[in-house]
């Protein structure tokens, strides 16, 4: 506690006792830097200042200041917890456990750590950070990565979680784990409990954390489309529930096997929203990692040749300009490509000028 009182990162939900706030941030640090989030925390609470105006805001409002953060159902859960909060909490967050826990997207870790820092809740957490420290301080077998070794550090967890300050005891191994017993090359000069880490005793640092070894990620080729339909685009929205639920995204999908991925556009456009449309170029291909896979996007400009919009799949769709596109939440593969659509949009539109 007084390496952490000394050496402690300057992060701004450090600085408040606000509930509300520092929920925002737990919910925005799972599976996301430190340095990501900072800005991220300062323009939400910005926006959404208080758990009320989260809570009547409309979800399309939350996704669009969440754009660009990923794994987009933290927001959903998120603004959905929030209404739950003020309709049937009067909009106190609830600091009983069974309670706060029966929130959407609040799990152990979450309901642990608020708990525990904004109550003073006597919860022990043990995230990645958590579990390396004590795996090489107890020399722990268990995987680390392995979700059903998640009780015995949280057993191991509670041994040193200091009942007077919960949460200040939890922030403090946290941050050992961040900063000092770091998965590679750990600084054990300059960590304050090496007389009690058997590991650093017994010089198996570097053997610990023990952890299994995971599969091959997959790569799925896909293919989108751009249509355009005199100076518009079509843009479709995704079902509320799932991966990106509820982003607006160009039509595509996976590429089938055998098919070339101008072929895959032209078939999605028509199976997503009964366009039929015709491939005029290219645009570009582009790499992006999602938690459990990986795509290779194509992504092709085309034109609409004929049809009526019928869904199947997303939710909505509307025809807009490139323009009208930051008033929408995209997906982050989406955004990659959007600087080079802006340009390609500008030679159509200069080169539509020279023929008329």
């Amino acid at each position: 506690m007084a390496w952490y009182s000394a050496r402690q990162r300057d992060l701004p939900w450090r600085k408040t006792a606000d509930p509300y706030s520092i929920w925002v941030s737990e919910v925005m640090l799972q599976q996301t830097q430190v340095a990501t989030v900072i800005p991220y925390y300062h323009h939400f609470l910005g926006r959404f200042p208080t758990i009320f105006e989260l809570a009547h805001a409309d979800l399309q409002e939350v996704l669009r200041s969440w754009e660009g953060l990923g794994y987009y159902g933290r927001a959903r859960n998120l603004h959905k917890a929030a209404g739950i909060v003020v309709q049937q909490h009067g909009g106190t967050i609830p600091n009983r456990w069974e309670d706060f826990r029966s929130l959407p997207g609040v799990g152990d870790y979450i309901a642990a750590a608020v708990l525990s820092m904004a109550f003073n809740r006597p919860h022990p957490v043990a995230d990645a950070n958590v579990r390396r420290v004590l795996s090489r301080m107890l020399l722990i077998e268990d995987p680390v990565n392995r979700s059903t070794a998640t009780g015995r550090f949280l057993e191991a967890a509670d041994r040193f979680l200091d009942h007077r300050r919960p949460g200040a005891i939890n922030q403090a191994m946290m941050e050992l784990g961040a900063l000092v017993c770091r998965p590679q090359h750990p600084l054990c000069r300059a960590c304050p409990v090496t007389d009690w880490c058997s590991a650093h005793k017994s010089c198996q640092v570097a053997e610990f954390p023990k952890r299994t070894a995971r599969r091959p990620t997959p790569v799925y080729p896909t293919a989108v489309g751009v249509v355009f339909k005199g100076g518009r685009v079509l843009i479709t929205r995704r079902k509320p529930e799932g991966l990106l639920g509820g982003l607006w995204e160009f039509p595509g999908g996976n590429i089938r096997d055998g098919e070339s991925p101008e072929t895959a556009c032209i078939r999605e456009i028509k199976e997503a929203v009964n366009l039929t449309a015709c491939v005029d170029s290219r645009l570009c291909r582009l790499r992006h990692a999602y938690t459990h896979f990986r795509i290779v996007m194509d992504v092709f400009c085309c034109s609409y040749v004929s049809g009526r919009v019928r869904l199947n799949g997303p939710m909505d769709h509307r025809w807009i300009t490139l323009e009208q596109t930051a008033a929408y939440a995209f997906p982050r593969a989406n955004h990659k490509f959007m600087p080079q659509l802006r340009e390609y949009a500008l030679g159509r539109k200069a080169a539509h000028h020279i023929q008329d």
